[in-house]
């Protein structure tokens, strides 16, 4: 398989150290994860001041919080970033982590109207990649291809659901699309989610599957958005349009929550504003000389990020650690990759790169789930480890 090679230059946001960057390394010498400051004299563990990335975000301004950390430096950017692809890792050096601990790792789904479609493809098309050609080109003759202006809940939008019944259209994927509810899941467990360099898990049951390329918001307990990152919502086309109860078989599987490579908090540089009109970018690169790009335009999302938080926690809902929320994308492939009419799969070994300017660039390797670095390390274990360094006092 390809191995992975990351840089400070690709992995850093257009404007580098500008913004406030935060993240999480793995030190051997404590056996335990560090909350790091990326700057850019280099990283450095501020775990001291926050043990958890959960209690910093918890504070009340994040960015001021994370300047005024001193922190121990753990060396440079590139050497730790050249050291966390598991490929010829040397044991006794520090490598980077998820950005995110202890928060709930949740996913709001068909948030943009062409996730919406293709939902409803793989509903119809009972997971058989050779029917989703032609059921795709029946939908877009009754809904149109253009759905932006569409508000969920509106009037406009009860209309066309009522079309839809009359010609025996509709669906599940349609109703949170343009109904009042938003579809909000539980992508993965907290701590479970890997980083970038690392790579990523498909279960091998499946044969018709994608990266969905996202930007995560990062919420504390009281609902304010603090920060953001980029994610990668591998899916399981195949499984998930055999029924949506499948959901959590799709989508929860070892290695399959990409999250990084660091957060960005809001601050002077950065804020939800910019979020709204982000670009996020994708490209798939197989051994087979494939190659696949694509891009999701923050802009044409259907529901309001602000509003995604509303609906996710509130009086009705609580995160007492908080939680990290991955919007949704635009951009679902339909590319052929292994014959005519049989659309995109991912192949192992696939390099999939997730980016954006403001964000930098998350990449990972795609392998089945059982041959990925397994996940042991749970919250137990983080308590340990913050136990033995004398943190948890407080």
């Amino acid at each position: 398989m390809a191995k992975l090679e990351l840089s400070a230059a690709a992995a850093l946001p257009a404007d580098g150290t500008a913004g406030t960057l935060a993240g999480r390394a793995w030190r051997p010498d404590v056996a335990g994860p560090a909350v790091v400051a990326i700057r850019e004299a280099g990283v450095f563990d501020v775990t001291a001041a926050f043990p958890t990335m959960r209690d910093l975000c918890e504070t009340a301004d994040p960015a001021a919080a994370l300047r005024a950390a001193a922190g121990e430096p753990l060396g440079t950017l590139e050497e730790i970033l050249a050291n966390t692809p598991p490929d010829g890792r040397d044991a006794a050096k520090p490598w980077l982590l998820a950005p995110v601990d202890l928060q709930a790792l949740k996913a709001a789904g068909v948030t943009f109207a062409i996730s919406m479609i293709e939902r409803v493809i793989e509903e119809r098309a009972r997971g058989n990649p050779a029917a989703a050609d032609g059921i795709r080109k029946d939908i877009a003759g009754i809904v149109g291809d253009d759905l932006q202006a569409l508000k969920p809940g509106s009037e406009e939008a009860l209309r066309l659901k009522e079309a839809l019944i009359a010609r025996g259209m509709w669906s599940q994927y349609l109703e949170v699309g343009i109904g009042p509810d938003a579809e909000i899941f539980t992508k993965a467990q907290p701590l479970s989610a890997v980083g970038t360099g690392l790579d990523a898990g498909l279960h091998p049951m499946s044969t018709w599957n994608n990266p969905e390329p996202e930007v995560v918001l990062v919420v504390a307990s009281d609902g304010r958005i603090v920060g953001a990152t980029l994610g990668n919502d591998v899916n399981l086309r195949d499984v998930e349009g055999r029924s949506a109860l499948l959901l959590s078989k799709a989508k929860d599987n070892n290695a399959s929550c990409v999250v990084g490579p660091f957060l960005r908090f809001f601050d002077g540089t950065f804020d939800l504003e910019r979020v709204r009109r982000m670009t996020v970018s994708l490209i798939v690169e197989g051994e087979d000389n494939f190659r696949l790009e694509g891009s999701s335009d923050m802009s044409r999302i259907s529901r309001d990020p602000a509003d995604l938080v509303r609906q996710m926690v509130g009086p009705q809902h609580q995160y007492p650690d908080g939680a990290a929320l991955f919007l949704g994308t635009l951009f679902a492939p339909t590319q052929d990759r292994d014959g005519e009419g049989q659309g995109f799969t991912h192949h192992l070994g696939d390099v999939v790169t997730v980016a954006a300017p403001e964000l930098g660039s998350l990449v990972s390797r795609m392998r089945h789930s059982q041959d990925c670095e397994p996940w042991r390390f749970g919250a137990a274990d983080l308590m340990r480890s913050l136990a033995r360094r004398g943190l948890l006092a407080g």
